[in-house]
């Protein structure tokens, strides 16, 4: 196990080795994030799960231990325990690979204090898709997990009473979905019901499965949603929401891959509803019956406005109020595979739901992102994509919204192939199988030279068509010139342009090379319409004509 604190004593001499930098990129699944109720947000990255500070904007630490890509995970207590979470100094962190393995974590207070608490009995034949919980008390939680197996099965964690916080892990039920599996799931408590919880799953066959239970982890089918008209790919309850007419009402967001988000409405108040004449009156929808209370679901808003799937959708996490009572905003954000996260509100007059804010990216790639996540606070928003990357925004305005890029971690999604060092030991530079090379180097402060924040992202100076193998920095005017080989089997070289070089002095705050600087005899590069390689844009340097190789 990985030391704590990033340090490793030497045996004898005394040395010590200080990790700075961890360099990951996010596995191309839904479901593969979860940002956790004590500030950090937890992913798969190959076979490990890497942790991330949002507030440092770098990795910490990776979790080793799955023998297959991580698909999914999830935090105990969620955000949705807000009650909870204000006494719990330790935090535990659910994975699932695509083996079937599901491994518990032990996160302490501080980061680093991590610690691997078991593995749990194997009851999945496949990949495991989802995971989906919620604390029910203050040491017991209930979270349900999924497979392309076709099996959703039930869990029980108790934290044991005492100072280690050890936990214990049961399975209480399975269910046999048949042959279309379910690919997403969200758990939540039913309002005025202790005791009773209920559990949507949706999936390969367009209809979201509702099923109602207890502590003991006994679900019995309640009935069907029917809407949407394609594959459902995201699940999520909200919290009790208190309106003026009706009390103790929950909310089901879903969205699907026929680019639409549906909000369904669940209230106990049936026969109020009933009396009443209106448009609600004519789209009832199911009604079923949970503990002594019965339950009406309709339809409360179809959102249209994202041109492609829609991957994701997630409730704001709630707040707490002054009496110590959890308010349940009325906001969600949506990630779609058109690389646009939109976060809906309905309107104070109308109580029509609308699009209030859009964030994206522009990119060259097709595909877009795999899932969006809000900070437990609510100010900042999270998106992963199909590059492995990361984007997130946070809302710095004073009088109205104003989201703005923050700096967030990257790195390779696929084996990292080779590495090397820049002549001079500026920078890093890395090649991997997802065809990008990747320069690394040391983010300085402005404010104190000395001080080194972390390292970044500084550049990808290739992207190419095939998985890339090896490469090496070789002589050459300026001294940035590596060479490369691919699948392709030729070997391309690649000269750093005066722009880049700074570029690098001012991101690095590096003392100027004069030799380096007076070399250069290309001052950037230019793409073509048409072209798919880069044509070098050359200046006047003091340097020896440009050779030809």
């Amino acid at each position: 196990m990985p030391p704590a604190a990033g340090e490793l004593a030497g045996a004898r001499g005394g040395a010590e080795a200080e990790r700075v930098f961890i360099g990951a990129g996010c596995n191309r699944v839904v479901n593969n994030v979860s940002w956790g109720a004590c500030g950090l947000v937890a992913f798969g990255a190959q076979n490990a799960v890497a942790l991330f500070s949002p507030l440092r904007g770098e990795i910490v630490t990776t979790l080793p231990g799955h023998k297959a890509a991580v698909n999914c995970t999830l935090w105990l207590p969620t955000k949705k325990d807000v009650l909870q979470v204000q006494s719990r100094e330790t935090h535990y962190l659910l994975s699932g690979s695509s083996d079937g393995a599901i491994m518990a974590w032990k996160i302490g207070s501080g980061i680093g204090k991590w610690s691997h608490v078991l593995q749990l009995p194997a009851m999945h034949k496949k990949g495991v898709t989802c995971l989906a919980g919620r604390m029910v008390s203050d040491r017991v939680s209930i979270f349900a997990s999924t497979s392309s197996d076709g099996m959703v099965v039930i869990w029980e964690m108790v934290v044991e009473p005492t100072a280690g916080g050890c936990c214990k892990v049961s399975c209480l039920h399975s269910l046999s979905v048949g042959l279309k599996p379910m690919v997403s799931l969200s758990l939540a408590v039913l309002p005025e019901q202790e005791g009773c919880l209920i559990l949507a799953m949706g999936g390969l066959d367009h209809k979201v499965h509702i099923y109602c239970g207890d502590q003991s982890g006994k679900f019995i089918k309640a009935c069907e949603l029917k809407g949407h008209s394609d594959w459902i790919r995201s699940l999520d309850f909200s919290l009790p929401v208190m309106t003026s007419s009706e009390k103790h009402s929950l909310f089901l967001v879903s969205s699907s891959q026929d680019k639409t988000i549906r909000i369904w409405k669940m209230t106990s108040d049936v026969q109020q509803r009933k009396d009443n004449i209106g448009m609600a009156s004519y789209i009832e929808g199911p009604l079923f019956v949970a503990g002594n209370t019965s339950y009406q679901l309709s339809l409360e808003s179809l959102l249209v406005g994202h041109e492609d799937w829609v991957y994701s959708v997630e409730w704001q996490p709630p707040t707490l109020l002054l009496g110590g009572e959890a308010h349940q905003p009325m906001s969600i954000l949506s990630a779609s595979m058109d690389k646009m996260m939109m976060i809906w509100r309905p309107e104070k007059n109308t109580g029509l739901w609308i699009n209030s804010v859009t964030v994206g990216e522009l990119s060259h790639s097709a595909l877009g992102f795999y899932g969006g996540h809000w900070e437990p606070d609510g100010k900042s928003i999270l998106a992963h994509g199909y590059g492995g990357f990361f984007h997130m925004w946070r809302d710095v305005g004073l009088d109205s919204e104003n989201w703005q890029p923050q700096i967030v971690p990257s790195g390779h999604f696929a084996p990292v192939s080779d590495l090397t060092w820049s002549r001079s030991g500026e920078y890093l530079l890395t090649v991997s199988h997802d065809q990008t090379a990747r320069i690394f180097a040391p983010w300085r402060s402005h404010v104190n030279p000395g001080d080194v924040i972390c390292w970044r992202e500084i550049a990808r100076p290739q992207i190419h068509g095939h998985d890339i193998n090896c490469v090496a920095f070789v002589q050459g005017t300026g001294n940035h010139r590596f060479v490369c080989g691919a699948d392709e089997k030729v070997c391309r070289v690649f000269e750093a342009t005066l722009s880049f070089l700074r570029t690098l002095q001012e991101a690095t705050l590096l003392k100027p090379d004069n030799e380096d600087f007076d070399d250069v005899q290309v001052l950037g590069a230019n793409m073509s319409a048409l072209g798919l390689s880069q044509k070098p844009i050359y200046t006047h340097g003091k340097g020896i004509p440009k050779q030809r190789f």
